[in-house]
């Protein structure tokens, strides 16, 4: 086992740093879309002016700009769908931006569209038809990647949740999925709807007071796979009080990702990291090892290709471990 932290007191002092800036950022009395993100520099600081090697930070999806115009070096999203609609210039943006992955955090979830069935909805479609006023749980953040992707899902349809509020309907917002601004009414039957993914916080506890899924036709899902999303399922077996097998959309994977001409030696040493520090690392429940970081898995379902440097290093620890 590497130890905790390398030898040194400049790096006490960085790890001092660290824990102040993830309590700023880490404050519950930040809403969405407060100053929650946390970017990561390294460089040298033993002139009079910083110089920054490696810049890396965790944000919205449109990160993938500061990205490409040099304001970051790297920048890490949920899900992997999103880089997808990047490297291919589909959904949020208008042209192919020239991205690689760097490691994926493996992170299994999935994105679902639940009714309460005294609606009598069975469909989005059927929201659309009958401009039903639905109250339906989405997160706070209008710029939540979760908000993009119910824009996307729903304008197949040619509506928005905008339009839904239009028609007298009303949204639940919430900050983390389990708020108990979504959980207190979805508990006394009054919520109508939840749009969301973060399943193993929330779903099962839907499931139990009555909530039911809403099915997506062969042809949505084709149209949401050409902006970039893949289709998944949940198994009966995957929460207790699920009912049957469900087929919906992946909201897997927390992809790291750079530009194609950023330095190889300085991609291979990020990745290579993945598995220095494997046992320092808080992973989830999806992780199986280092290697997953760099390929496909029910936690990793990337499409952009990796990075050059990445590539160097997965080649390495495939031939340590076939050693």
């Amino acid at each position: 086992m590497s130890e905790p932290l390398p030898r040194g007191a400049n790096f006490r002092r960085a790890k001092f740093l660290w824990e102040l800036g993830l309590n700023v950022a880490g404050n519950p009395a930040t809403p969405y879309g407060g100053d929650r993100d946390v970017c990561i520099t390294v460089g040298n600081g033993s002139g009079e002016r910083y110089r920054p090697a490696l810049r890396m930070a965790t944000g919205s999806p449109i990160l993938a700009y500061d990205v490409v115009n040099g304001g970051l070096d790297m920048a890490m999203v949920n899900p992997c769908g999103f880089l997808t609609q990047a490297s291919r210039g589909v959904g949020l943006f208008k042209e192919p931006l020239p991205l690689r992955t760097v490691a994926v955090y493996p992170s299994w979830d999935r994105f679902v569209f639940m009714v309460n069935p005294k609606t009598g909805i069975k469909s989005l479609k059927d929201i659309r038809d009958r401009k039903y006023p639905l109250w339906v749980s989405v997160k706070e953040d209008p710029t939540h990647s979760t908000r993009v992707f119910i824009d996307q899902a729903l304008g197949y349809y040619g509506f928005s949740l905008a339009d839904i509020v239009s028609w007298g309907g009303r949204l639940n917002v919430t900050g983390a999925p389990a708020d108990p601004r979504r959980m207190e009414p979805l508990r006394a039957g009054t919520l109508e709807a939840i749009f969301d993914e973060g399943l193993v916080i929330w779903f099962d506890d839907a499931l139990k007071h009555g909530m039911q899924l809403i099915e997506l036709e062969p042809d949505h899902f084709e149209y949401l796979a050409s902006l970039g999303w893949r289709k998944a399922h949940i198994a009966k077996e995957a929460f207790a009080h699920m009912p049957y097998g469900h087929d919906c959309i992946d909201y897997g994977g927390w992809p790291l990702y750079a530009r194609e001409d950023f330095s190889e030696e300085l991609a291979y040493q990020v990745a290579r990291s993945v598995a220095a520090r494997t046992e320092q690392i808080v992973w989830e429940d999806a992780y199986t090892g280092p290697e997953q970081a760099f390929t496909q898995s029910e936690g990793t379902p990337f499409d952009t290709p990796l990075h050059a440097g990445a590539e160097r290093f997965l080649r390495e620890l495939r031939a340590a471990r076939q050693a």
